[in-house]
């Protein structure tokens, strides 16, 4: 049966649908898993949502994606997202990016394993330890998948351990601008809610920031800000930021970038974040970008079903390797 690892991946249901002559009807249904709960699974199919109570699913696994993204296309968009959260300590190995931000978030502290590294595999990855041993850090590598394989393959063999899978999810930037994710929201600090783009964050968007992600050293400020085109949505009620948000334009303009999508709880469920979602869109738009991406951990499902009503659907994962300790 199907876990909440599974939400945001393609599947197939088999569900009975009725009884004839004593025996059961089947139907088959194929579609992106969007929501799992203890009495029910939905799924994006062709024709729309389709709601399927648990006890009438009879067998039900994930399946391959309909068409799998060229290597080209995932090297563009792992660029594109590298460019969109800048780390301030980068070295090239070959086609492969070292990057370091004094520890701050993984993305940003991990090796980007795409391309030629110039040198045997092994020897390779004994670079990369050296590398962030050198800088007192952890020796972190982001394998983007099915394209990283062999990396990872390497990676099992010296006992490396992978944190949660994250979803690089895409969808066409007109989808996310006409998108209404949500009905009106009810009276309450997201609801009333005032959104605002700024070229900079407030203090007070930075502290946000901070509390979530334990600190905000110096590095940090820099994967935030040395952006070229950069906006940072603040949302404001009664005068008190409620929800975050970042957008940026990279890729060589294509692709907007979303980030730090955050709503704080006095003013969550009430459509916020779709809110500041579509503004970011709307500017994205405005600047000439075609296609948005945000990058989400298999396991945040309530994120990926709100993604997916904008259109987002899953590129690719990608793993964070970790060295054994």
């Amino acid at each position: 049966m199907l876990g909440q690892q599974d939400v945001g991946h393609r599947i197939v249901v088999r569900r009975i649908v009725g009884i004839r002559e004593g025996r059961p009807l089947f139907s088959d249904a194929l579609g992106e898993l969007v929501e799992l709960d203890e009495t029910h699974l939905t799924l994006s199919t062709a024709h729309g949502p389709l709601r399927v109570p648990r006890d009438e699913v009879h067998r039900a696994k994930r399946v391959p994606p309909a068409r799998r993204p060229t290597a080209a296309a995932v090297i563009e968009l792992e660029l594109a997202a590298d460019e969109a959260w800048p780390a301030p300590t980068r070295e090239r190995l070959g086609g492969w990016l070292l990057r370091a931000a004094d520890g701050w978030t993984g993305r940003a502290n991990s090796a980007l394993p795409v391309g030629d590294p110039d040198r045997p595999l092994p020897a390779a990855l004994d670079t990369v330890e050296r590398w962030y041993a050198e800088r007192g850090l952890t020796p972190l590598v982001n394998t983007p998948l099915p394209l990283a394989t062999p990396v990872g393959a390497e990676l099992d063999a010296r006992g490396w351990s992978g944190r949660p899978p994250v979803l690089v999810q895409t969808a066409p930037l007109p989808l996310v601008t006409a998108a209404s994710p949500t009905p009106p929201a009810p009276r309450g600090p997201g609801g009333s809610a005032s959104i605002r783009l700024a070229t900079a964050p407030a203090p007070e968007w930075l502290a946000v920031v901070g509390d979530r992600k334990a600190g905000l050293p110096d590095a940090a400020r820099h994967v935030l800000t040395a952006v070229e085109q950069v906006r940072f949505a603040h949302a404001y009620a009664d005068g008190e930021l409620v929800g975050i948000g970042r957008g940026t334009v990279t890729g060589q303009g294509r692709w907007l970038g979303l980030t730090v999508i955050e709503v704080l709880p006095a003013a969550r469920r009430q459509g916020l974040a779709g809110r500041i979602v579509r503004a970011l869109g709307q500017w994205g738009a405005e600047a000439g970008a075609t296609d948005a991406f945000l990058q989400v951990e298999q396991r945040n499902t309530a994120a990926v079903a709100l993604y997916r009503r904008f259109g987002f659907t899953t590129h690719h994962t990608y793993l964070t390797r970790v060295p054994p300790h």
